[in-house]
Formats: structure tokens, C-alpha cells, sequence
């Protein structure tokens, strides 16, 4: 290939955007089941999810300042229905259920957009 042809196919890489899939529920469970979620947030931090692979997952926000306003730990549960993945915490939102759809983005990147419309983005760690 010459450095013209090169340079286009390149050009072509770097703005091509990548295709999101969304996901169904075995792919849920397969992408974050046993892993750690890490939400991104507006202010620049990472709030960490761990996503059991019995259904348990828990969240420990401790180390950041505004944690002693609210429960810096909890485990909740969470379950795929429906395609979505749904998660319940004691206290966390008033205990009130959320469910999520969800895109695979990258190789260990979602975005996700809550059934109340709020959306956002995050990172998987195995």
C-alpha cells in the first residue's frame, strides 16, 4: 500500500465512530458479572460497583468527601429482566429499583441510561 492509500485508511480509523452494541441479558451478566464497574462521573471521579457473581453488588464511596453526608458502603443486589440490567440497594436511592440499558462501547467500556432516563458512562475491571 502506498503512503497516500496509507494515509487515508488511517485518516478513515480515526474518524470512523465506534459502533456501540446494545446488550441483551446474557451478554450482561457475562460483561460485568464478577467485575468492578467504575462509573464515571461529571466531577471527574470513579465511583466503584462490584457486580458478585451470586447476584450481590456493592459500592464503597468512602473515600470521597461528600460520602459522610450519605451510607459510605452498601450491598445491594442486582439481576438482568427484561434485557437490563437492575440493581436495589437498601438505603442507597431510598431502596427504590433501577434498571439500566446497556451498550458496549469498547473492550471494557458501557454506557448506560437508566429507566428514569439519566445516562451516563463507565469502565470494566476484571
Amino acid at each position: 500500500m502506498n503512503s497516500k492509500a496509507l494515509a487515508i485508511a488511517l485518516a478513515a480509523l480515526i474518524v470512523t465512530p465506534a459502533v456501540a452494541q446494545t446488550l441483551g441479558g446474557p451478554e450482561i451478566e457475562s460483561l460485568i458479572g464478577d467485575k468492578r464497574v467504575l462509573l464515571s462521573t461529571p466531577y471527574g471521579l470513579e465511583l466503584p460497583l462490584r457486580y458478585g457473581a451470586g447476584g450481590e453488588v456493592s459500592g464503597d464511596i468512602s473515600g470521597f468527601t461528600m460520602a459522610s453526608m450519605f451510607t459510605p458502603s452498601e450491598t445491594g443486589r442486582w439481576w438482568v429482566e427484561s434485557d437490563q440490567l437492575c440493581q436495589q440497594f437498601p438505603t442507597w436511592y431510598n431502596g427504590q429499583t433501577f434498571c439500566f440499558a446497556i451498550e458496549q462501547t469498547g473492550q471494557s467500556s458501557i454506557s448506560w441510561t437508566r429507566n428514569d432516563g439519566l445516562s451516563g458512562t463507565a469502565r470494566i475491571e476484571g
